[in-house]
């Protein structure tokens, strides 16, 4: 069965990243793109039902005629010429609920969504992409919005190996059919013991058919471990990196706590593939 990727955009300059990321994934293996738009149509609530459902269609016609023009605007600016162009738009007050529901309803395998750069009050309020990351059971993927197009041919997955078999299957599902490597990253701590970590990388060895190279990092005391991990992106550069994020944090935690996967994305270099723990 063939993947689809919900490709999300709001016709800015920014969000073409988004699109970029997506076709390019598309250009590299067998997935259907579907490109999404989520408006607020502001509809007097006066009127009586019939006539507020002729106006929302025929709002919703014209944001999808938009969004087809947006769309075959971005892939004539790539001299690509598409098969088809799959569009659809839903109205809603909340466009991260809305976008949520959409994907995993129609079983969609990702979400694309291009990212940039929060200060401190964004990211305490959270953003649409921080808020996808948080909230999504459907993986997404983060763009940050100065992605230049480039085929895909590594892939950074940034481990706490307390689940990494289950974490390398994914990432592995992901790379393989992109012929894609994988370069499995670490960063240790202080209370891990070699011959633990040791044991690890030879068990990822021994059960990986797909070769895995393990990176073990020593954390600095000093940093965050965010910068630690922006710090080993930009020494290995990958075409991606895959987290994964816990989402069953307490209101608290999510505030106060950012989960690292989205505190990430505000600050990607790289597209950035969240996955969430089970």
């Amino acid at each position: 069965m063939t993947k689809k990727i919900l490709v999300t955009t709001d016709f800015s300059e920014n969000s073409k990243a988004g699109l970029h990321f997506a076709i390019q994934l598309a250009s590299q293996n067998n997935y259907d793109l579907v490109f999404f738009h989520t408006p607020h149509i502001l509809i007097p609530t006066a009127w009586n039902n019939n006539r507020m459902g002729v106006y929302e269609e025929e709002q919703v016609k014209i944001y999808e005629d938009k969004l087809h023009v947006f769309v075959k605007e971005v892939y004539e600016s790539l001299n690509i010429t598409p098969l088809k162009i799959n569009c659809v738009v839903k109205n809603s007050v909340f466009p991260q609920s809305n976008i949520m529901e959409y994907a995993a309803k129609n079983s969609f395998s990702y979400i694309c969504i291009s990212t940039r750069g929060a200060g401190k009050a964004a990211r305490m309020l959270g953003t649409n992409t921080g808020n996808l990351i948080n909230h999504s059971d459907v993986p997404v993927i983060a763009v940050p919005d100065n992605y230049t197009m480039t085929p895909i041919t590594s892939v950074l997955l940034a481990s706490d190996l307390i689940d990494f078999k289950k974490e390398i299957t994914q990432a592995v599902a992901f790379a393989e059919p992109l012929h894609a490597t994988i370069e499995l990253l670490h960063l240790t701590s202080a209370f891990e013991h070699n011959e633990d970590l040791k044991a690890i990388e030879a068990s990822v060895k021994a059960e990986s058919v797909y070769p895995i190279h393990f990176n073990l990092l020593n954390r600095d005391p000093d940093t965050s471990l965010v910068a630690d991990i922006e710090g080993a992106v930009r020494k290995m550069n990958p075409s991606l990196m895959i987290m994964f994020t816990e989402q069953n944090r307490s209101w608290f935690e999510k505030i106060f706590l950012s989960s690292k996967s989205a505190e990430y994305s505000f600050n990607a270099k790289v597209p950035l593939l969240v996955f969430r723990k089970v």
